[in-house]
């Protein structure tokens, strides 16, 4: 009976084992992703082309000279060379590495000219990086809205990470793409220099304020694929991620109508928004969520900040418990030289709301701030 229990437990820890080996080997993966549009497969290729070639040209080169060591050494009585110079050797070592190269440059050419190659494209994007978001502009389909880091994962940031495997990888709003479609991207920034990367789609470039970068994709297969900002940009580079959905051509216009009609509804209800009087009260309910979804990030949840890393508290500052009228205009316009950026593209009615909690939260005591006091700031 002990034996037969020894011998289980044995073989369930050895099965653990095994487990955790395949994970770890999965963890340890170092290739590229093959991706799954046409340019990014040809990345993939051209990448192992140029490592196969590499790597028999390391082969040779060290097997020459480990061959040259071994077989040439003082030991067997070899007497070194006398000759100082010859023509023909210089020519085959040079002539050699050139052949190599442009054998190379070749398929290399190829692919960079393919990458550049946004022409005939069927649909365009424009995609603009702010600190810390991203806003996706459909500039055929009319549908336009801001991907930030979902609640969720930024909470994670305060819990154990392992338990979401999208950690710091999902956002509150996905880039909906059609499948079998060459979908032309914008690239620009609105403060600092960002970068868009998805591994999967085969392409990386720089969104940089006052510029505007191209490049272009072609999925071919429905999925969900993510990356991430590039380029450190800031105290929350890492909170940038992106989310990429592609689907059938018939989905996409089914999204692309559902879009539409969601921003119909929220005009609506923003335009309801300024003409009526809110509550202190159902202010600062809605406020505190919006603060806690983004203002959180660099003033702490307890409103004290961080002096050291230049974000100021909101308990007690002169911003929430002085005139109204300056406190909007601050959060409306953003203060250049700090990491306070402009949130103009919330709604009226979440900046007073979240203006109102600022100004009452945290021991503060202030008055409230109506939408239609935003909406005339603008």
């Amino acid at each position: 009976m002990l034996k037969s229990t020894a011998l289980r437990a044995f073989a369930s820890a050895a099965l653990m084992m095994a487990g955790a080996a395949q994970s770890a080997h999965a963890a340890w993966e170092l290739n590229l992703p093959v991706g799954v549009t046409p340019l990014s497969r040809e990345v993939y290729d051209l990448h192992m082309l140029i490592l196969w070639i590499c790597t028999v040209i390391g082969i040779v080169v060290f097997g020459v000279m480990f061959y040259s060591m071994i077989m040439h050494r003082k030991s067997r009585g070899v007497e070194p060379a006398t000759f100082h110079h010859s023509t023909f050797a210089e020519i085959v070592w040079t002539a050699i590495p050139c052949v190599i190269l442009v054998a190379m440059a070749i398929p290399a050419t190829k692919t960079l000219i393919a990458m550049e190659d946004t022409s005939a494209a069927d649909m365009t994007i424009k995609v603009t990086g702010y600190q810390w978001k991203w806003r996706y502009e459909y500039l055929e389909d009319g549908v336009d809205f801001y991907s930030s880091l979902a609640n969720k994962s930024r909470g994670m940031v305060y819990e154990d990470p392992t338990s979401n495997e999208n950690y710091l990888l999902d956002v509150d709003k996905e880039v909906v793409l059609p499948v079998d479609t060459k979908v032309r991207v914008l690239l620009t920034a609105d403060d600092v220099i960002h970068a868009w990367w998805v591994p999967k789609l085969g392409q990386k470039k720089d969104a940089i304020p006052g510029y505007i970068n191209e490049i272009w994709t072609r999925i071919d297969e429905p999925g969900t694929y993510r990356g991430q900002c590039a380029e450190l940009c800031g105290k929350d580079h890492g909170f940038m991620p992106i989310v990429v959905k592609a689907v059938s051509k018939e989905d996409y216009r089914a999204w692309v109508d559902e879009q539409k009609s969601a921003e119909r509804e929220a005009a609506q209800a923003a335009a309801a928004a300024l003409l009526r009087d809110w509550s202190k009260d159902e202010l600062i309910a809605k406020g505190e969520e919006v603060y806690n979804n983004i203002c959180a990030t660099c003033h702490k949840q307890d409103g004290l900040g961080d002096k050291s890393a230049g974000y100021p508290a909101i308990k007690g500052s002169l911003v929430a418990t002085g005139p109204a009228n300056a406190h909007v205009n601050l959060v409306l316009q953003g203060k250049a030289g700090t990491q306070m950026a402009s949130f103009a593209s919330l709604d009226d009615a979440d900046l007073a709301a979240v203006i109102t909690y600022q100004r009452n939260a945290f021991g503060n005591s202030g008055s409230a701030v109506q939408p239609k006091e935003v909406n005339e700031a603008r």
